[in-house]
């Protein structure tokens, strides 16, 4: 198996220069690459956040006559971009700060992790977590049925 990522996240941003300065101040994301189209719009980046990688890019819909897919235009995604990191209230602090929305306040799960979710403002969701206890199977089972009454 490859050292390099086999699955990346690609996206497209309503504007990917503010996007990728607020996920550096965010979830410290790292800046690998960016290549600007002649117009300055972000034709494609590359960016490492907690050891993982996300690309993303502006749209370029009205010049490939295409119909805009950012997430805004979508009216949301469907998909939940997950950090599961060493301390999650200290991540959800910097993204909070930084004007990600709360979707789902940040708790101890009855599945055993601190976890919570959250918006960003160009409408991609992250969820956010870090394991507080280990449990079984059949724990989290048990445990669910008290969650879901």
């Amino acid at each position: 198996m490859s050292d390099n990522p086999t699955l990346i996240p690609h996206f497209t941003c309503s504007n990917a220069d503010a996007a990728i300065a607020f996920y550096k101040t965010a979830f410290g994301a790292e800046e690998i690459a960016r290549h600007p189209a002649p117009d300055g719009k972000v034709m494609h980046a590359t960016l490492k956040i907690n050891g993982g990688i996300v690309m993303l890019n502006d749209d370029f819909s009205g010049q490939m006559n295409s119909k805009c897919e950012t997430t805004e235009s979508l009216g949301g995604n469907p998909f939940v971009l997950h950090l599961q990191v060493d301390d999650a209230d200290a991540w959800w602090g910097k993204a909070v700060a930084a004007g990600a929305e709360v979707l789902f306040p940040l708790a101890d799960q009855f599945w055993g992790d601190r976890y919570g979710m959250l918006k960003d403002p160009f409408g991609i969701k992250w969820s956010v977590a870090h394991p507080i206890k280990k449990l079984s199977p059949a724990e989290v089972e048990e445990a669910a049925k008290t969650a879901f009454v």
